[in-house]
């Protein structure tokens, strides 16, 4: 039997699309989504909204050097025998334009808060969830930062003593592809499943790590393309005067889905992955009219082999297996996490150190790649031109390791996390349940308040060879509150034993940090006074990860001569000085570190000189 066709009626004040399937009613000339139909539900969003905050393009922006607005621009597009609808939209900057900033683009849906109550983000991050009113004053006790409640007097008692932040549901975007809300039947019969997809990361910001809100209390979903959440700064999209600059984001699917009599709800979740895989091998789509939309015939491919090169390790090449390895704008080493204003495509190594990329937009790219295990950046400066059809092998590629001597101790595992690192239990005050017995323990509230409780009358003292990373390395070095209720920087110490020492030899600290926020670290050998400090970073960051319940933000690299005259035969003692502790988010300036390293002076060196 042939699929009804997608049926458009276009009114004073809104336009209808219908496919037989699904219904969608979108506000003329405003663009927002008011209405959407479904199994014989008159409105899965929330009726008590205005229309215009129910489903609707949210893009935050400023002309540079003024405060932030808000407008809206979409593109809406339904299939035959679909049950859903896809959206999409084009930004352009003309060249005769002023500066321009954008902070935030996404889609934002506001469902039903008496039908959906049911969330799930992941296979282990899905739960039932407290209603918008329990976040109200009376029933909520807002904490700092804002977005977190204490749920004091929720309407549904389980709920009560938890902490609901939308935060604590982040995902990385190599991981976010698809999240959603299962409704309740007492409301609807059958269960429906409202899911977001998001079937490509080519149009998204920051790189496959990059984290992003999902789905949180509301009930809310949310398809985030730009934000400077666990970035800052320095992922804001600025455009200069005469910069022309046009980007396609999306099209990303609402897919709807729901049960037969007595099945599992949990089964809508199963759906919408296996869904989401479908909408994935179907990408690049063929059906979007716009020609600045590439389909497939328009991209081309880069695939080659990526080893590592650490001589110290191996005297053979070692396979890259799980390498991350991507095209995005021509830059410089580690360019890609603060890249927003083009398009970026990845691939994992598999086993072989093979890397095969797909579906690569037309136009000019820089390669590059990290590998879990190691520390720093692989970057090729040769530009890689896409056109249509090409298929191009770069062959083998090396990546060679920051190292310049071998390994005298190390601290964590280079990983761009703090995962691995002493994450402590939660104040049992200020819990989610969720995240009790998790694997995600550090998207606990209030971990930071911890630090001063484990350590009330000194810092932490980490003694290599003694001390384990996973029970006494905190993982976050934050600021420490006074009795006055200020708060100020901490200084952790690394104390090492050299059998021997080579004064007139340089020794390398390789330094990684996995967070940065309003922070400056200073290193010191031997001397806590040192003045000036070996080394320090400046201030850095702004990715308030720690904040937001991220275990990390971006990536940071310093590499760092200390002098054999500045080490002693015997126990040595490293400072970490984490000097900034101003302003009412002081709680929330620290760093988090990746991994640490001290190398011995190179022994190829004086061979060499000779």
């Amino acid at each position: 039997m042939a699929s009804p066709a997608v049926k458009l009626y276009v009114e004073d004040d809104q336009v209808v699309m219908d496919n037989g399937i699904v219904q969608v009613y979108i506000s003329n000339p405003g663009g927002f989504v008011t209405r959407i139909q479904y199994s014989g539900i008159d409105n899965l969003l929330e009726t008590r909204n205005k229309s215009g905050d129910r489903g609707y393009w949210d893009v935050v922006w400023s002309v540079a050097g003024s405060t932030g607005t808000t407008g809206t621009f979409e593109r809406y597009v339904m299939l035959s025998n679909s049950s859903g609808f896809y959206s999409y939209t084009i930004f352009e900057h003309l060249q005769e334009w002023p500066a321009f900033n954008i902070p935030q683009i996404r889609t934002v849906y506001k469902l039903s808060k008496d039908k959906f109550h049911y969330m799930v983000v992941s296979d282990n991050r899905q739960r039932f969830m407290p209603l918008p009113d329990d976040r109200l004053p009376g029933r909520g006790e807002e904490l700092v930062p804002p977005e977190a409640v204490l749920l004091v007097n929720p309407l549904e008692p389980e709920f009560k003593g938890e902490v609901d932040d939308k935060y604590q549901y982040s995902s990385e975007n190599k991981d976010l592809m698809v999240h959603g809300w299962i409704s309740s039947q007492s409301q609807t019969n059958p269960f429906v499943g409202f899911w977001v997809i998001i079937p490509s990361n080519e149009f998204r910001s920051g790189g496959p790590v990059k984290q992003n809100l999902t789905s949180h209390v509301g009930p809310i979903s949310l398809a985030m393309f730009l934000s400077a959440h666990y970035a800052g700064e320095d992922i804001v999209l600025k455009l200069q005067p005469n910069e022309p600059w046009k980007k396609v984001f999306g099209p990303t699917f609402v897919y709807l889905n729901t049960l037969l009599d007595g099945d599992d709800p949990k089964v809508l979740w199963e759906d919408a992955k296996d869904k989401t895989k479908a909408e994935v091998q179907s990408w690049p789509y063929d059906f979007p009219a716009s020609e600045d939309f590439q389909k497939s015939t328009q991209r081309g491919s880069v695939c080659g082999t990526l080893l590592v090169q650490d001589r110290f390790l191996s005297d053979e090449y070692i396979v890259a297996e799980g390498a991350y390895i991507g095209v995005a704008a021509p830059g410089e080493a580690g360019s890609w996490q603060r890249e927003c204003k083009g398009y970026q495509f990845w691939s994992k190594a598999n086993e072989k150190g093979y890397f095969s990329i797909k579906n690569i937009r037309s136009g000019d790219y820089n390669l590059y790649a990290w590998v879990p295990g190691f520390i720093g950046e692989y970057w090729s400066n040769v530009l890689i031109t896409i056109t249509p059809g090409c298929e191009i092998d770069v062959g083998e590629i090396v990546f060679e390791a920051p190292r310049d001597g071998p390994t005298l101790w190390e601290i964590g595992i280079p990983d761009r996390s703090a995962a691995e690192f002493y994450v402590p239990d939660p104040n049992p005050n200020y819990i989610n349940k969720l995240f009790v017995h998790h694997p995600d323990k550090y998207r606990q509230y209030g971990l930071w308040e911890r630090y001063a409780e484990l350590y009330p009358n000194e810092d932490l003292i980490y003694t290599v060879g003694v001390s384990d990373y996973t029970k006494d390395w905190f993982f976050a070095q934050v600021t420490r509150k006074k009795e006055d209720g200020s708060y100020q920087g901490t200084t952790w110490q690394i104390k090492f034993n050299l059998d021997d020492t080579e004064a007139s030899k340089i020794y390398k600290l390789r330094l990684a940090l996995a967070s940065a926020n309003v922070s400056e670290l200073q290193v010191r050998v031997n001397d806590p006074e040192q003045d000036p400090p070996l080394f320090t970073t400046g201030v850095i960051g702004k990715d308030f990860s720690i904040a937001r319940h991220g275990i990390h933000g971006l990536y940071w690299l310093f590499n760092i001569d200390v002098s054999g005259f500045l080490l002693e035969k015997g126990v040595n003692t490293l400072f970490l000085t984490q000097t900034v502790a101003t302003g009412p988010l002081a709680r929330f300036q620290g760093v988090m570190y990746d991994y640490i390293r001290l190398e011995g002076p190179n022994p190829f060196s004086a061979i060499q000189e000779y």
